[in-house]
C-alpha cells in the first residue's frame, strides 16, 4: 500500500513537473545574419528575466521575411532594413503598433591582405583584372541593398557587376573574404569587428546609400502576442543596449517614445 501511494506521488509531481514546462510559453525570433553575436548575448538575458523560452532564427533579411509570408511560425522579426518589414507590414503581418527601430550600422569595405590602395568606395574601380569583390545579394541581403545603392550613386556597379562574388548574407560575405575566395568584400562594421582575418580599408560614405537602420516588429500572427511585445520593449533596456553597443551598432530609441 506504501508503493502505491508513493508511486502515485511521484507520479503527480513529474505531471506538476509537466504541467509547469508546458505552460511556459517559446518565442520565435528571425534576425539579421548581422545580429548573430549580438542576439546570442541579449536573448539569455532575455530568457533569464521573463517566464520564456527562445527559438533564435537567422538569415538573411529578405529570406527570413519571405519564410514568414509563407507561415513560418515567427514571433519576432528583426531585420537588417525597413524594407522587409514595411513588405511584410504591406501583407498585414506585421503593423506600426508593434514595430520600433533599435540600431544603426555602417558599411565597411574589407580585403583578405592589408590594402592601403584601396581607402575608398570609389578605388575598387583600380582593382586588378583577377581580383573579386563579394556583396550580399540585393535582392534578399540588406548588406547587399546598401552597397548596391552606394555604386550606383557613383556609378560603379555596371562596372564591377563581372569581379562581384554575390553571396546569401552578409557573413558570407565575411566568410568569403576570410577565407580568400574574395580579394575585398562589402560588410557592416559590427561583422568586421568579429573577425582577425580581415583588414577594414575604408568606411562607406553613409550619403551613398539609405541609412542602415534596424526595425524590430511582433508578427500579427504571433502564438506568444505578450512575450513577442516584452521582447521588443526589452530592446531597449540597459541591458540589450549595452550589448548592441558592445558589438559595435549604434542604439536609438523608439521614434514614439521620443
Amino acid at each position: 500500500m506504501k508503493k502505491r501511494i508513493w508511486a502515485a506521488f511521484v507520479f503527480l509531481l513529474f505531471s506538476a513537473g509537466c504541467a509547469g514546462a508546458e505552460e511556459k510559453p517559446t518565442l520565435t525570433i528571425a534576425a539579421a545574419a548581422s545580429l548573430t553575436d549580438a542576439m546570442e548575448e541579449i536573448v539569455p538575458q532575455y530568457e533569464d528575466t521573463s517566464n520564456v523560452n527562445v527559438t533564435l532564427l537567422l538569415g538573411s533579411s529578405g529570406k527570413l521575411a519571405r519564410q514568414i509570408e509563407q507561415g513560418a511560425p515567427v514571433d519576432v522579426f528583426l531585420s537588417a532594413d525597413t524594407r522587409w518589414t514595411t513588405y511584410l507590414k504591406e501583407r498585414a503581418l506585421t503593423d506600426d503598433d508593434q514595430t520600433t527601430t533599435f540600431a544603426e550600422n555602417q558599411l565597411v569595405i574589407i580585403s583578405h591582405e592589408e590594402q592601403p590602395s584601396i581607402n575608398s568606395l570609389k578605388a575598387l574601380d583600380s582593382m586588378a583584372g583577377d581580383q573579386t569583390l563579394a556583396v550580399g545579394n540585393p535582392d534578399s541581403v540588406p548588406a547587399g541593398t546598401y552597397t548596391k545603392q552606394a555604386l550606383e550613386t557613383i556609378q560603379l556597379w555596371d562596372r564591377l557587376q563581372e569581379q562581384m562574388v554575390f553571396a546569401g548574407d552578409v557573413r558570407q560575405v565575411l566568410t568569403y573574404v576570410e577565407s580568400g575566395d574574395a580579394d575585398y568584400g562589402v560588410v557592416y562594421a559590427t561583422d568586421a569587428l568579429i573577425s582577425d582575418k580581415v583588414h577594414v580599408t575604408a568606411e562607406v560614405d553613409p550619403a551613398l546609400h539609405d541609412s542602415i537602420i534596424y526595425p524590430a516588429a511582433a508578427i500579427t500572427k504571433s502564438r506568444t502576442e505578450d512575450a513577442a511585445s516584452s521582447f521588443l520593449t526589452f530592446l531597449s533596456t540597459e541591458k540589450a543596449v549595452s550589448i548592441l553597443e558592445n558589438n559595435g551598432f549604434t542604439t536609438l530609441g523608439d521614434e514614439k517614445n521620443r
